[in-house]
This record gives C-alpha cells, sequence and structure tokens, in this order.
C-alpha cells in the first residue's frame, strides 16, 4: 500500500491547519518569552536564574526530537503527535500559575519536552499526505510559520503584556493547542499497525548527556571539564547507535551525502537565524539608541522574505530539483550576512540593516524548503519520522549553540571593556542596555561603557554571522544535482477523513 492516501478520503485542509498552528506555538514560544523576562523578573525575582528560562526550553525541545523521530515511526505520527501537544499545554499553564522562578523553569522544562513533538511531527505527517510535486507546494508555508513564528514571537510577547499580563504569554497557547488536537483527533486517521521494538532508551541518555555538556560549556559552565565530558558521551553514543537493533539515531543519516549534507546546512541555516534573531535587535536597541518597536522592524522583513521565497521555491523544485534552490538561497544567505556587520554601523541608514534581514529571509525561506523536502524524499516512510527530525534537531542544536558561542564572545568583551559584574551582563542580553545600566552602580558611567562595548563585541559577533554564512554557501555547492522526485516509499498507509 501507499503511504499517499487516496484524495477521495482526503480533508487534508483541516489536518494542514491544525500542523500548522502546533509548530507555530513550539517557533513561538522559544522568543515570545524575552520581552516578558522583565516583568516576569520584576515579580517574581530570581534574576540570576533568568538565563535558564530560555535555555531549559531549548534544551528539552532539542534533546528530545530524535526521540520522537522515533517513536513516531514506531507507533504512528497522530499519537505522539498529540501526546506532545498535550503535554506542551501542560507546560504553559504551570508557566502562567508560577509563583517562583524555580517553577517557572520547571514549567518551562515541560513545554521543551512537548514542544521536541511538534515541529518535526508536523513537517513529517506532511511528508506522508503528499507526494513530492504537492509537497514542494505546501511544505514551504510549514518552513515560513517556524522561521515567521519565530521572529514574530517578541513583538507579540511584548503586545500581550503591555496590554495584559505576563501570564498571557503562556496562557495564549490554550485554545491554540485544544484546537490542534481536537482537529487532529478527528481529522487524522492512521491505519498503522505499531512496530514491536526496543526502544533505544541508552542512546536517548547519551544524546541528551552530549547536548546538555555542549550548552553548558558554550554557557562557560566548566567549559574544559564540560567538553571533555560531552566528547566522551558522543563517542560512547555513537558507538551504542553502531550496535543498536533499533538505534534512535541511525547514523547512514549522517554519513551518506546528501543527507549528512543537508543536516549539516540545516544546522548552518537554524545557526545564522537564531543568532540575527537574538542580537541584530540587541544592536539596534543597545548600541543605535532606537526603540523596542524599532529593534523588532530590524528583522521584521525576515518574516517577508522568508514566506515569498519559499512559495517560489515550492513551484519551481519539480522543475529545476534541490540543488539549485538550496545553493541559490545558502549564496543569499552567505551575502547578506557578510554585509550585516556593513549595515550594522553608526554610519550606516537604518534601510540598510532592514534590506539585509529581507534578502536573508529570501535565502533562508529557499534553502530551507528544499533541505527539509530532500530529506524527507530521499528515504521511505518508516525512516521519515527519524530523518525529518534529523533535520529539526540540527537546526535547532545549530540555533542554541551559535547563540551560545556568540554570547559567550559578546559576554567576554562587554566584561572586559566595560568592566561590568555578571548581573549586569545577564540583564543586558536579556533585555538590552538600557535595564542593564539600571543594575550598575554608576547609571551615567554604565551607559556610555556599555554602549561601546557592546558595539565592539556585536562587530565581533556580526563577523562571526558572516564567517558562518560564507561556509553555508561554500558547503552548498558540493550538494549533488539529484532529480526532486520521491524514492520508493514504504507500505504503510495513512488515511485523513
Amino acid at each position: 500500500m501507499s503511504d499517499v492516501p487516496d484524495d477521495r478520503k482526503l480533508n487534508r485542509p483541516l489536518v494542514v491547519v491544525a500542523l500548522m498552528l502546533s509548530m507555530a506555538m513550539a517557533a513561538m514560544e522559544m522568543t515570545i518569552v524575552s520581552t516578558a523576562m522583565p516583568t516576569i523578573v520584576g515579580e517574581l525575582g530570581g534574576l540570576s536564574l533568568y538565563a535558564w528560562v530560555a535555555a531549559v526550553y531549548l534544551l528539552a525541545s532539542t534533546v528530545t526530537v530524535p526521540l520522537y523521530g522515533k517513536l513516531s515511526d514506531l507507533l504512528g505520527r497522530k499519537p505522539v503527535l498529540i501526546a506532545g501537544i498535550a503535554i506542551f499545554l501542560v507546560g504553559s499553564v504551570g508557566c502562567g500559575f508560577a509563583r517562583s522562578m524555580p517553577m517557572l523553569i520547571a514549567a518551562r522544562g515541560l513545554q521543551g519536552i512537548g514542544a521536541g513533538a511538534m515541529q518535526p511531527l508536523a513537517m513529517t505527517i506532511i511528508g506522508d499526505l503528499f507526494d513530492i510535486r504537492e509537497r514542494a507546494r505546501v511544505q514551504p508555508w510549514f518552513g515560513a510559520v517556524w522561521g515567521v513564528a519565530g521572529l514574530a514571537g517578541p513583538l507579540l510577547g511584548g503586545l500581550l503584556v503591555k496590554h495584559w499580563s505576563w501570564p498571557a504569554v503562556f496562557w495564549i497557547n490554550i485554545p491554540v493547542g485544544l484546537g490542534a488536537i481536537a482537529v487532529l483527533s478527528v481529522a487524522l486517521v492512521e491505519d498503522i499497525k505499531p512496530r514491536k521494538a526496543k526502544l533505544d532508551v541508552l542512546g536517548a541518555l547519551l544524546l541528551t548527556g552530549t547536548v546538555v555538556a555542549i550548552l553548558l560549556a558554550v554557557e562557560n559552565i566548566w567549559p574544559v571539564p564540560l567538553t571533555v565530558i560531552a566528547m566522551a558521551l558522543l563517542v560512547a553514543f555513537i558507538q551504542v547507535e553502531r550496535r543498536a537493533p533499533e538505534p534512535l539515531v541511525p547514523l547512514d543519516l549522517f554519513t551518506t551525502r546528501i543527507l549528512g549534507l543537508s543536516n549539516a546546512l540545516c544546522a548552518v541555516v537554524g545557526g545564522i537565524l537564531f543568532a540575527v534573531a537574538m542580537f541584530v535587535p540587541l544592536y539596534i536597541q543597545a548600541v543605535a539608541k532606537g526603540s523596542p518597536t524599532e529593534a523588532g522592524s530590524s528583522i521584521a522583513p525576515m518574516m517577508v522574505g522568508w514566506p515569498l521565497a519559499a512559495f517560489v521555491a515550492g513551484r519551481l523544485l519539480p522543475r529545476l530539483g534541490y540543488r539549485p534552490l538550496i545553493l541559490w538561497g545558502l549564496v543569499l544567505i552567505g551575502v547578506s550576512a557578510v554585509a550585516l556587520p556593513l549595515a550594522a554601523s553608526p554610519t550606516a541608514s537604518p534601510w540598510a540593516l532592514r534590506g539585509v534581514t529581507t534578502v536573508m529571509g529570501l535565502g533562508m525561506g529557499s534553502a530551507s524548503t528544499a533541505l527539509i523536502i530532500v530529506v524527507q524524499s530521499t528515504v521511505p516512510w518508516e525512516r521519515r519520522g527519524v530523518a525529518t527530525a534529523s533535520a529539526m534537531f540540527c537546526r535547532t542544536i545549530g540555533g542554541t549553540l551559535a547563540v551560545g558561542v556568540l554570547g559567550a564572545l559578546l559576554s567576554r568583551v562587554v566584561s572586559r571593556e566595560a568592566n561590568v559584574g555578571p548581573e549586569v551582563m545577564q540583564s543586558l542580553l536579556a533585555h538590552g542596555a538600557n535595564k542593564a545600566s539600571d543594575l550598575a552602580t554608576d547609571a551615567s558611567h554604565a551607559d556610555t561603557a556599555l554602549s561601546a562595548a557592546i558595539g565592539n563585541g556585536l562587530g565581533w559577533v556580526f563577523w562571526a554571522i558572516a564567517g558562518l554564512g560564507v561556509i553555508g554557501a561554500v558547503a552548498g555547492a558540493f550538494f549533488p544535482a539529484i532529480a526532486a522526485e520521491d524514492r520508493p516509499r514504504g507500505v504503510v498507509e495513512v488515511e485523513v477523513g
């Protein structure tokens, strides 16, 4: 049987809407909290724990992605996705009712555990329901939803906090998530016999330990010992995966040229996306002395460029194949990344920076669309879940590591040049120099010193992003030329009513 259902049995628009909602919630929750944090810290206290509110969500959502991908291949997409959304909603309720920072951090971790299912499985189900030509038209919108929702998060968070209260940042998920569950429960019917297999628990634990150690190391927490521990755990993970009958992450997803290069490029794209979304608004507010609205408008053009390019890429992919769209997208990202440090200068027009982020959004829309579809089309149904999860995992871990490493670089430069303490630096990275200067002993001195130090630090950060963009463009030139068509598919039929 084919895994593409008979069109006469489908009500695919409802399923597509539910999947878009679930993906948007998970992506937006990565960034929406940033503008609410000043209010949250003011009410709950615990500034020293600020970094963990964001880090625990990213950590939990990152390390659970391969596990959910594997579970979906064994049990079916529907039950795993619904369980993920339910866990996410429980975490959202807990965040809204948190009365201390430790409670908020625990609830954010629960949110992240649920989010690990929502993004990759939405993309996987689309791969199941549509053939290659249909997918080329539908999948781009999902990539655009992921990017636009993440970029729009800070803007929506600011509006909710200003006109309602900070718990609304979390409670807004409840009606959306319940609606997605209701639609999926009725509309998505999978004719799947769960396979009996032993879940690779040891592999999951080793992968989790590896990612945790890496993230803590880049946060400058015992960097040398944790780097050694991460390397040891990674070696152990590889050995376990080589011997496991049902590996959590089949290693051939990274050793074949197409899948290995696709996953590496997803990591590069994710790194640039997260870094730009984090550090460009900081430059506008802390160095250019712009307002939060101006900071948001500096990256808003990416929200326009991404879906436009994704739509065009989906139309062109069946005719051109994957390589031209991937290479063209990566070249646009590379060119705009190199232009970023030039546009982020006191003498440059604000429109120069908006032009850079517009071009970057166009590149990401093109490259991301083709990369996800090629990963899904290279494997059969029974491996599509874990293959899609691997691409999403690489994109998220690439973004998390890029922000961590570049944040550490910025922190060192600012600490050295402005001679500020860790509390000021933590507040700075949370919500800009104006708030950070309020915590300093001498506010006037802090404002001047921080602005100059942040400008120098962000200069290094932007050139590092430029280097990452060049690496991606060069690597894209080695992507093989293959036809845009589905490979032999699995034997499981998925029906939607």
